[in-house]
């Protein structure tokens, strides 16, 4: 996984055929689970990532509603 992290992305479809031009899997049911992992550990991965942004954004947004209020109470 690490040496063609860059490969793999989010679609299973797209993983399984990479995963076959990578490795050596000759059990079609472990393909599918190897193929499975890794979509759903990037998918996890994107969407941790995409949280860290928002909340990373949101301190922001409180902090001008925060300006904007005490400055309609002035």
């Amino acid at each position: 996984m690490d040496a063609y992290k860059g490969k793999f992305g989010i679609d299973f479809k797209q993983n399984k055929k990479i995963l076959d031009e990578v490795a050596v899997v000759r059990s079609k049911g472990l393909k599918n689970e190897i193929a499975g992992y890794i979509t759903s550990h990037l998918r996890r991965d994107l969407e941790e990532q995409q949280e860290k942004e928002s909340l990373a954004l949101q301190p922001e947004h409180v902090e001008e509603t925060e300006e904007m209020e005490e400055q309609l109470v002035s």
